[in-house]
């Protein structure tokens, strides 16, 4: 699989759920306007995710993840997340990045919240700096444990990836802050 065609697939696959979670919403309000009952299934969907931007000199860093959970009662919800992202160092590497993950999260006190998270992703990395240039795809599986401080829409913590191996060239560490916001 080419580079051309992993992003044309990622963007695809991106797109279309984009287009199914803005149907869904526009369906959502039609059938309430016009039964004028609300459906407890959405409220308790909420929405969330991540976009991160680095600029360097030659480097660029583009990610986009986009998730959703169901708050099934004040402890517990589960949900899912997609996963883009698009690396490049000139004159060294391209790496793009694309997958899904479940999602559990669990608050014992409101304050405190534990995850864990099962991801899927496709690589695609090219070391550009080698003559002639290296390719190497695969599929990678991580699956972080974390902890964080829980206020309101907002956590900050740190998750720990339990099936991290450094030659995957995926993530640096094993180790991750993160801040997770849902609405």
């Amino acid at each position: 699989m080419n580079i051309k065609s992993s992003i044309n697939s990622f963007l695809t696959i991106f797109l279309s759920c984009v287009f199914y979670l803005m149907s869904t919403s526009t369906l959502k309000a039609q059938v309430y306007q016009q039964t004028a009952q609300k459906s407890d299934f959405w409220e308790k969907v909420r929405f969330g995710g991540g976009l991160g931007l680095n600029f360097g000199n030659n480097f660029t860093n583009i990610n986009i993840a986009p998730s959703a959970i169901y708050q099934v009662n004040e402890y517990f919800a589960a949900g899912i997340g997609l996963t883009g992202s698009y690396v490049k160092q000139k004159n060294y590497y391209d790496s793009y990045l694309y997958g899904a993950s479940l999602i559990t999260l669990f608050n014992p006190l409101p304050e405190i919240q534990l995850s864990a998270e099962l991801e899927q992703l496709r690589v695609n990395n090219t070391y550009t700096q080698f003559t002639p240039k290296i390719e190497d795809d695969f599929w990678n599986t991580a699956l972080f444990l974390g902890a964080g401080y829980h206020l309101q829409n907002i956590t900050i913590g740190v998750r720990y990836n339990v099936l991290f191996k450094e030659r995957n060239n995926v993530y640096s560490e094993a180790f991750m802050p993160f801040v997770r916001v849902y609405f």
